[in-house]
């Protein structure tokens, strides 16, 4: 083997096996009580836009005052802090 070569497949063989590590990590399951909090957000839509959560990929979650809040994807956010009381009210009727 040349030498020059050498440092190179050992650094492209601890790459490899940091990206299995990493992908190991990816698919532990939730803890009980990531699970529990997801079960108990009333809505399966937008406060927004009324759109399916998980419609636009991973729901964008904040916490508003103490509340958890999802929505559809981030460009709802900022509507959401124009009016708060009025999005918040589909919550709390649920």
């Amino acid at each position: 083997m040349n030498l020059k070569t050498f440092p190179m497949l050992t650094v492209l063989s601890l790459t490899a096996l940091v990206s299995c590590n990493d992908e190991e990590s990816d698919t532990s399951e939730p803890s009980a009580e990531t699970r529990k909090v997801e079960s108990n957000y009333p809505l399966d839509t937008c406060v927004v836009s009324d759109e399916k959560l998980g419609s636009m990929g991973e729901p964008f979650i904040i916490t508003h005052e103490g509340t958890e809040v999802r929505f559809c994807c981030d460009s709802c956010v900022p509507k959401f802090k124009k009016d708060p009381a009025k999005y918040l009210a589909k919550l709390k009727t649920r």
